[in-house]
């Protein structure tokens, strides 16, 4: 928990200074709401049982809750974050932080703005929480769904096969090409010369040069489509440039996210094994963020169909907590799992009133304190205690203490004792914390 809350805090704090509001959604929702957004993901849905009422489901992510309340409230604008578990019956991959209950961290900015600027914001975010978290070398693949379907367009996949072909081409970064392939082409049964077109492409990633060459390609430029999504590609590279981090940023061709409701740019990041670890038993934790453009969505709950044009991002935080305590275990790093600051002891027996009245006072001072449960515990215990939760200073309360109206105050790792004054035991304990 220790670890999480840091992580958690650094994530919350990201998303405050880029002036998001937070918000909460139920744990469940309409089955409804949910089971029309992920057809794919049906059978990963947990319902939960028919009371002779309305239908509901666990939610299965953030987003769409997020856009079922937009479109409630008639929002046209909304900068939120929230952080949530949701529910997926998915096979769990310990090792890899995945699990069926998990935390996800959202950050969405929904309205009408000038293209490409939020999904820059988008972007910088997940640079910003990425490096902060000192995971290591990271990519961030950026690809748009409309060069997606172009692609599927010029090389002949026939359109209600869009979404699934685009789930298949979404394994490519667990996948070979050539199990993509197969699969596209034996289990979904396209055409073997439409797979090989779509390969073609699948496999280019590259910068703004890539972006222009596409732009030029005489097959993918008879789709309009595609060369919306290159044109706006083109100034979201420009305002990464900008913001300093265009190097993190790689446009794929093989990222699809399998997502239905994706629009737009979408992206997804991965992290980097750097040389040194390559010897070592690789991680293969996959991508920790991701994310992408929206448009449609809102429109689907608005009974009147009103768009919200809407772009985020979700940071994988169980995968990231994977990480670091892995990471905390290799190199020994021990964490303290309490925060107390002051352990209130007696070397003698029938010191429990004084050890209360003494305690009460520390707390309501606000300094966190602690002391054993026994009528009469031995000092060596105490002293143990202290030392294996590692909490800093100990206050030593007696007979000759209280005789003089004085207090020994004990810093546990240094074992250096000094007497002090029975009223200024809190001043003194406040100075030497801050």
């Amino acid at each position: 928990m220790v670890v999480r809350e840091k992580i958690l805090e650094k994530i919350i704090g990201c998303f405050k200074r880029h002036g998001a509001r937070g918000l909460d959604t139920p744990a469940f929702e309409l089955t409804e709401t949910l089971t029309e957004k992920y057809e794919d993901t049906f059978g990963l849905m947990y319902d939960l049982k028919d009371q002779g009422g309305e239908l509901l489901s666990l939610r299965y992510d953030l987003t769409v809750p997020f856009a079922r309340y937009l479109a409630m409230n008639k929002l046209k604008k909304m900068k939120r974050y929230q952080v949530g578990k949701v529910w997926r019956r998915e096979s769990p991959a310990l090792v890899q932080g995945r699990y069926r209950e998990f935390c996800q961290c959202d950050f969405d900015i929904a309205g009408e703005f000038d293209p490409m600027i939020p999904d820059a914001e988008c972007l910088k975010i997940m640079c910003e929480i990425l490096s902060g978290l000192q995971l290591g070398d990271f990519l961030i693949k950026v690809n748009d769904r409309r060069i997606v379907d172009g692609i599927f367009a010029v090389c002949g996949v026939p359109e209600d096969r869009f979404r699934t072909i685009c789930s298949s081409m979404d394994k490519l970064d667990k996948m070979s090409w050539e199990d993509v392939r197969h699969e596209m082409v034996a289990e979904k049964g396209l055409a073997p010369e439409v797979a090989d077109g779509i390969g073609e492409y699948a496999q280019c990633h590259g910068g703004i040069s890539l972006i222009e060459e596409l732009s030029k390609d005489p097959r993918l430029s008879q789709s309009q489509l595609a060369l919306q999504g290159l044109g706006d590609l083109k100034l979201l590279f420009e305002y990464l440039t900008l913001f300093g981090i265009a190097e993190k940023i790689s446009f794929d061709l093989s990222l699809a996210r399998g997502l239905d409701y994706y629009t737009g740019v979408i992206y997804e990041a991965v992290l980097l094994q750097s040389p040194g670890q390559a010897g070592k038993e690789a991680l293969n934790v996959g991508s920790v963020a991701a994310g992408g453009r929206y448009d449609g969505l809102v429109a689907q709950f608005d009974p009147k169909g009103h768009r919200v044009p809407c772009v985020g991002l979700s940071i994988g935080v169980e995968r990231i907590f994977c990480l670091v305590e892995q990471k905390m275990k290799a190199s020994g790093e021990k964490v303290r799992t309490t925060e107390t600051q002051v352990f209130v002891a007696t070397p003698q027996q029938n010191f429990l009133r004084e050890r209360l009245k003494l305690i009460a006072e520390l707390w309501d001072a606000g300094i966190k304190a602690e002391m054993l449960y026994k009528n009469n515990p031995k000092l060596l215990t105490q002293l143990h205690y202290c030392e294996k939760t590692d909490i800093p200073l100990m206050v030593i309360i007696g007979e000759q203490e209280q005789r003089e109206g004085v207090i020994k105050l004990r810093s546990v790792a240094s074992r250096e004792e000094v007497i002090i004054n029975r009223e200024s035991l809190v001043a003194e304990i406040q100075k030497r914390l801050s």
